[in-house]
């Protein structure tokens, strides 16, 4: 199975209830083209939607998203790796995603240097990182993680001196 990634982002913010009506609409075609819905991820203002899958291929996800109308946004395939000893508890309880973007491929090596220069700063400001969700090119990666807002997110990586392209609240939505 492959794990892929579906980002959007809208201009009409998103409700509670137009994600109800995605999950039921797109139920069947799931099953149909075999693909896993993991969770999705609301931004606080309901503007920008992540959802994570698995699927044989990220064509099966590709279509299922068509099925839903147009697609405005990114597929792209990726793994996901969580940070020692995170619970199911802990995950479900993400609520601040910070996401990065390369010019070019990141080696492994350098994303997990990343993790571990952080560390002071992210414990510093009450923050820690969940899971990290790389794209299968290395040039994109999404952190989850658990703190009191994405304000202490922010600080606690300008603090750490390490620059990234987003932070922002979310809401899970999961089967």
């Amino acid at each position: 199975m492959t794990e892929v990634l579906v980002e959007r982002h809208v201009e009409e913010p998103l409700t509670d209830w137009d994600l109800a009506a995605m999950s039921e609409k797109g139920s069947s075609c799931l099953e149909l083209h075999r693909v896993h819905w993991y969770r999705s991820l609301l931004s606080a203002d309901g503007r920008d939607l992540i959802c994570h899958f698995a699927a044989a291929d990220v064509e099966s996800v590709r279509t299922v998203v068509r099925s839903q109308g147009p697609l405005r946004g990114k597929i792209w395939s990726c793994s996901s790796r969580d940070a020692a000893g995170v619970t199911n508890d802990e995950l479900s309880r993400a609520n601040v995603l910070a996401s990065w973007s390369f010019e070019q491929p990141v080696a492994l090596e350098e994303l997990q240097s990343i993790d571990t220069s952080v560390t002071v700063c992210l414990q510093n400001h009450r923050v820690r990182f969940l899971r990290s969700i790389i794209a299968a090119d290395c040039r994109r990666v999404i952190c989850l993680c658990l703190a009191a807002d994405a304000e202490s997110v922010r600080i606690a990586l300008r603090d750490a001196e390490r620059p990234v392209e987003r932070v922002w609240a979310f809401r899970q939505f999961h089967p």
